[in-house]
């Protein structure tokens, strides 16, 4: 890689997505351990429109998702974002901006999400100071940990099209400026 990061921790590198991140990014996504709390699996077109949506969230709104790398590493150990999300799922969920991230299964435990989400808050609240959304798989109880050491706080159970249940959080704008 040449270009640098657009953001660095200690040990975590995140870069705006690329075209060549694609088809590794979906791969990552597609395992059946690191799908299990956002739906399972899903065909790899659907998951190449979540990654295209993702990254021209950049484009129109100025901000979007990072590919999450360890420092001097080109392997993507997941995603983690904050993304413009219409999900129909009501005024308080939708059209606001939407924080979420994807990891590797065989990253748990090692911090990297809360690592990486305080690096991309940190850049988040002081360019766009906006409050944000997130929602997670009721069972997902690690996120929902993660969230609320984030700032969320519960905001309320919804049902998602396929008819899982899963939690919204909200957390307040923080602006920096």
């Amino acid at each position: 890689m040449s270009e640098r990061p657009f953001l660095q921790t200690q040990r975590l590198e995140l870069w705006k997505p690329q075209a060549r991140d694609m088809h590794e990014l979906v791969a990552l996504t597609r395992h059946e351990e690191t799908a299990r709390f956002i739906g399972g699996p899903k065909a790899y077109a659907e998951d190449v429109t979540r990654f295209m949506r993702h990254a021209g969230s950049w484009m129109l709104f100025g901000y979007g998702s990072l590919m999450l790398r360890e420092r001097g590493s080109s392997d993507i150990l997941g995603t983690l974002a904050i993304f413009y999300s219409w999900r129909d799922l009501g005024k308080d969920m939708d059209g606001l901006p939407e924080a979420g991230w994807i990891l590797r299964h065989d990253t748990a435990g090692k911090g990297y999400a809360h690592e990486a989400m305080s690096a991309i808050f940190n850049w988040f609240d002081e360019e766009h100071g906006l409050p944000l959304n997130c929602m997670i798989d009721s069972n997902n109880f690690a996120s929902i940990k993660l969230a609320g050491k984030l700032g969320f706080k519960p905001m309320r159970e919804a049902q998602l099209p396929d008819g899982a249940r899963t939690q919204l959080f909200h957390r307040e704008a923080k602006r920096k400026n």
